[in-house]
């Protein structure tokens, strides 16, 4: 008999595991046999949701059941970060293991942008793709499509497929922003030939109205930014015509990406797979179902959360349905903090009240300061996790490390430079994390996270976001906060602490010239 490509793969990865003594989890791995004993991955990645918009992370005004059932069964991170406090550098980052900042071009994308990340590059789908995993992306990507610009209308790559996923059913850049199309592997789905899709984000295009010009249509105001093409009663970010038959319908959005994530689970309950459920909830438009509309006192932005919670317990539901509970690696996050007003007239800041959105934080998306990248992080394995709460210092741009190291793999120099194995972390087995992490905000503005210390780069520019009443973080001078004595960021100590500093600047510098992955701190005196 002829063995199958996957099962070459994994014995070749079990074998290789179990001869260079890969630790606890390889080893758990090599004495098991059988396609299902690799765990399948599910990273459900939430959008502009904060610190405190779960119940399990102490929310009291929306009731998360689905989430907060992930954190009881699993493990619930306090001090995880994305890398970043928008969304495209944070998906860039978490996919490829390096810091974005270290890349022209990886700001937040247009509409219509080139794909970001270079194809024949290290990724997470491609590096389990490599241990017979197979992968898919569902739901929001914005990390951009094509060589140049995408062609709607055709075939359009490279995108998902071409950097390791084989299959894709995205939104191209986020609800917001034009095209308002779905797109299934290379292709538009809906589309009807005789109504091509044009596209501008410099000039208007074609006879839709507007909502600068036609505000009397639109369901939700909005400002100026997001007042162009009107799709579904909603102006948006950029220009659009043709593809009637193609457009979404945002009421609908969270029911059909939730069904394509469910498709891809059954048809590949067999055989391990990775689901990367990218949800667009919380970010705007928040437009929720009817079914959630109501839910919440808080309106639409509360509404969502219910919605996002929704589509996390289809998930749970369709693996308990299927038998696959105990050996998946459910992993919730967010890629970024949260935002009240971002463009549009949904009551976010009048009805949110006493919910405090960023918990204890200050900031929030955009922003230097906790807020901005400090983020809900919950992992289940019921297999082989035991539940709990983690303490270790986390940073999304470590999950290609530490699912090489789950799979058994090794990365070369160049692979992954940012990205730390914290497989052990991940699982319960140890309490220790990352020894420091860069979190990026608005504009490449960094700061540097080391044990207890926080440093905040020197920055020009507003103290206040216009428009989105959020702290920026930015400051002349430069900021050192002690977050286990004030996590909320309240009192600069820079200039009692000298020596720290200086040290972290040092380390900063370094950081900016090599990969973090090579940076050993453990002889350093921060205290």
């Amino acid at each position: 008999m002829t063995m199958k490509r996957r099962d070459f793969i994994r014995n070749s990865i079990l074998f290789t595991a179990s001869a260079t003594g890969g630790g606890v989890l390889s080893a758990l791995l090599s004495r098991c046999s059988g396609g299902g004993n690799r765990p399948n991955i599910i990273l459900i990645y939430a959008d502009d949701l904060g610190y405190g918009d779960l119940g399990c992370y102490g929310a009291e005004r929306v009731q998360t059941p689905h989430v907060d059932q992930l954190a009881r069964e699993g493990i619930r991170f306090t001090q995880a970060y994305s890398t970043a406090a928008t969304c495209t550098p944070s998906r860039y980052s978490l996919l490829t293991g390096e810091y974005a900042w270290r890349r022209e071009g990886t700001g937040i994308a247009r509409g219509d942008a080139a794909l970001i990340i270079e194809p024949g590059r290290l990724t997470l789908p491609a590096l389990l793709g490599r241990a017979g995993y197979t992968s898919g992306v569902v739901g929001k990507w914005h990390l951009g499509l094509g060589e140049d610009r995408p062609d709607w209308n055709g075939e359009i790559k490279p995108g998902p497929l071409e950097i390791g996923f084989d299959y894709s059913f995205i939104i191209p850049a986020t609800g917001d922003r034009i095209p308002c199309v779905y797109v299934e592997n290379h292709r538009v789905v809906r589309l009807d030939s005789t109504d091509p899709i044009q596209v501008s984000f410099d000039e208007k295009v074609g006879d839709d109205p507007t909502g600068r010009m036609h505000p009397e249509m639109l369901k939700v105001q909005a400002d100026d930014q997001h007042s162009d093409t009107i799709i579904n009663g909603i102006s948006r970010i950029g220009y659009m015509e043709g593809g009637t038959s193609a457009r979404w319908v945002d009421e609908e959005m969270a029911g059909v990406i939730s069904g394509k994530a469910v498709q891809f689970i059954e048809r590949n309950r067999h055989h391990p797979f990775f689901l990367y459920f990218s949800l667009h909830d919380i970010h705007v438009p928040r437009v929720p179902n009817s079914r959630f509309v109501g839910q919440t006192d808080m309106g639409p932005r509360g509404d969502v959360i219910v919605q996002l919670d929704w589509c996390v317990g289809e998930i749970l539901d369709t693996l308990d349905r299927l038998n696959l509970t105990q050996n998946t690696m459910v992993i919730f996050s967010s890629d970024n903090g949260p935002v009240l007003n971002d463009g549009y007239e949904d009551q976010a800041e009048e009805r949110v009240g006493d919910h405090r959105v960023t918990g204890p934080l200050r900031g929030g998306k955009y922003s230097s300061f906790e807020g901005g990248t400090r983020i809900p992080f919950i992992v289940r394995w019921p297999q082989k996790i035991q539940p709990g709460e983690s303490e270790a210092l986390i940073s999304q741009v470590d999950f290609l490390s530490s699912f090489a190291r789950l799979t058994g793999q090794s990365l070369s120099s160049t692979d992954a430079p940012d990205s730390v194995d914290l497989m052990s972390a991940l699982t319960g087995e140890s309490k220790d994390g990352r020894q420091h992490l860069v979190q990026e905000a608005m504009g490449n503005h960094l700061s540097l996270r080391m044990g207890d210390w926080k440093y905040i780069v020197p920055g020009a520019g507003a103290k206040i976001m216009a428009g989105k009443n959020i702290e920026t973080g930015r400051d002349p001078n430069p900021q050192l906060y002690n977050l286990a004595e004030d996590v909320g960021e309240k009192n600069n100590v820079a200039a009692n602490h000298p020596e720290v500093l200086k040290q972290m600047q040092k380390l900063m510098d370094l950081i900016l010239k090599q990969g973090d992955r090579f940076n050993d701190i453990s002889n350093s005196n921060i205290g």
